[in-house]
């Protein structure tokens, strides 16, 4: 673009004979020449909701927008530089990408709903509002590399199960229905599984012995089911219980892991579909949106909690698999964001019924025979008390404490932003704690000291649960109905209950008999 002269000595645009275009030549006085631009220490300052930039020797553009669309109008007084403002990041202008409009500045919120929605349709990434694929924009490492994982775990899977029984998928005694492993190679494998990991009345002080299903059983009889507790459990085994023993039998199965290896264990394709259709959807905009760290956490946290839950309180003989827990835990996240922001959302009601139809939906088909309805409670109450820990203040709290918390920063500290702006609050707390604290307002206070009491209960709470599991083995005669309906005496399937107290067929039919009942299938679902 051609550079204008606007300081010629004798301003020639108004004397140059060439200048007509069929008009006649200007005889009145011309006008005085504009002064010469000289750049301010301070330069411009742009509205706080922008990010300002340094753009290349171009001329100011009279149709780009302006920043000052709505605002105060210029007068002789300010000193503008002559550059051009474009919304969209380019690589050419500038090396630092450009500030989203977040819902939560007074410009966007009181915007045309339809400008908003193309602001905030990518939650927490500097898109300019385009909407983003699976694989485009900021690369989600925490989701991408949590399915990986998922995904190569399932397939050792189906590996073993092929080795053990001549089949990836369970065909005898009974064709697994979510297409996949049988319940005993994921029992083996590390499915949460109650026996392996504490003693357990009518187990370690029974009578007689106990005959386990291998982990390559595929009938009812014979060799299928002549296998040990230790056998069944893997991971170098466990005491196996012995006739005429006690509860208190030291030492006692102790297979802790079981509360987080099942997050990374799926009992079909049916199952690890789903799953891995609502993380890599629903988990990367909210893993966009927080953090990696933040999402890391709170994806961990959910998943064990609802096993640990589950582990108390659901039947004794689920093999419970699958990162259900943790999906309702991120869940629970993007039910707080709605409400923190319902003001600024263009659709929010939309939105909600979105949100609780697949919560409903979810709870209620884990009410079926056989599934962990415990993982999924305990994952979403997790993801509830997290996420008023982790994420950013309500927006209408915000505003009426004065806040002005900087945007999430990502591991590479380049969330939403700069990575000064994006580890301003970071850094200001660590290079000055004391200062950080400093002209809060008391709402800020006491909004801080819930998030503090949310992270205490939590804590609290995870306690209290394990040591019950391990110590105090406390239940409830109501809690099952949160995980059964009371028909068809659904809320008694999946308990080991031994009818017999002698011979060792009976113990082996009832066992195999209650295994096969709650593996129907017997695993926590994310739909």
């Amino acid at each position: 673009m051609a550079s204008f002269n606007y300081h010629g000595s004798n301003n020639a645009y108004y004397n140059n004979d060439n200048n007509n275009y069929g008009y006649d030549r200007r005889e009145d006085a011309p006008l005085p020449a504009l002064p010469q631009h000289q750049p301010s220490e301070s330069g411009f300052e742009y509205p706080a909701y922008y990010e300002q930039q340094k753009y290349p020797d171009t001329e100011y553009h009279r149709d780009s927008p302006s920043p000052l669309d709505g605002r105060r109008p210029l007068d002789e007084t300010d000193d503008v530089p002559m550059r051009p403002y474009n919304y969209k990041h380019s690589s050419q202008s500038s090396t630092a990408p450009v500030i989203t409009p977040v819902y939560d500045d007074p410009f966007v919120r009181d915007a045309d709903p339809r400008q908003r929605r193309k602001w905030g349709r990518d939650r927490g990434s500097a898109t300019g509002g385009k909407k983003k694929g699976w694989f485009s924009g900021r690369i989600t490492w925490v989701c991408y590399t949590l399915s990986l994982i998922q995904l190569c775990v399932f397939i050792a899977e189906m590996v073993k199960n092929a080795i053990l029984t001549k089949s990836p998928i369970e065909i005898h005694p009974q064709f697994n229905p979510m297409i996949g492993p049988s319940p005993y190679v994921l029992i083996n494998m590390g499915a949460r599984y109650v026996p392996c990991m504490h003693n357990m009345a009518n187990i370690q002080n029974r009578t007689t012995t106990i005959s386990w299903p291998c982990p390559n059983a595929t009938s009812t009889t014979g060799d299928s089911v002549s296998c040990t507790l230790s056998d069944l459990c893997g991971f170098s085994g466990v005491p196996n219980p012995h006739p005429g023993g006690s509860i208190n039998d030291s030492p006692a199965p102790d297979q802790w892991f079981r509360f987080i290896v099942p997050i990374f264990l799926h009992a079909g394709i049916v199952h690890i579909g789903f799953n891995l259709l609502l993380q890599l959807t629903l988990g990367r905009d909210m893993e966009l949106s927080i953090g990696a760290v933040r999402f890391f956490f709170v994806y961990f946290a959910s998943g064990i909690f609802g096993f640990v839950l589950g582990g108390n309180f659901a039947a004794t003989g689920i093999a419970s698999t699958g990162c259900s827990g943790s999906l309702f835990g991120i869940l629970a996240l993007t039910l707080l964001e709605l409400l923190y922001t319902w003001r600024e959302r263009p659709s929010p009601v939309k939105d909600l019924l979105f949100i609780l139809v697949d919560v409903i939906i979810s709870f209620v088909l884990g009410l079926l025979p056989g599934l962990d309805n415990f993982s999924h409670i305990g994952g979403f109450a997790m993801g509830l008390v997290l996420g008023v820990c982790v994420l950013r203040s309500p927006n209408a709290l915000r505003r009426r404490t004065g806040e002005d918390e900087p945007p999430y920063s990502s591991v590479a500290g380049v969330t939403g932003g700069t990575p000064d702006a994006a580890n301003q609050g970071i850094q200001n707390f660590i290079r000055q704690p004391i200062g950080f604290f400093k002209g809060r307002r008391g709402m800020w206070w006491v909004w801080w000291i819930v998030r503090a009491l949310a992270l205490l209960g939590a804590l609290v709470g995870f306690i209290l649960l394990l040591k019950n599991f391990y110590v105090w083995n406390t239940t409830c005669s109501w809690c099952k109905y949160l995980s059964c309906l009371p028909v068809n005496n659904w809320c008694s399937t999946g308990n080991l209950q031994f009818t017999s107290t002698s011979g060792s067929s009976s113990n082996k039919r009832d066992l195999l008999t209650a295994t096969h009942e709650v593996f129907g299938q017997a695993v926590s679902r994310a739909l």
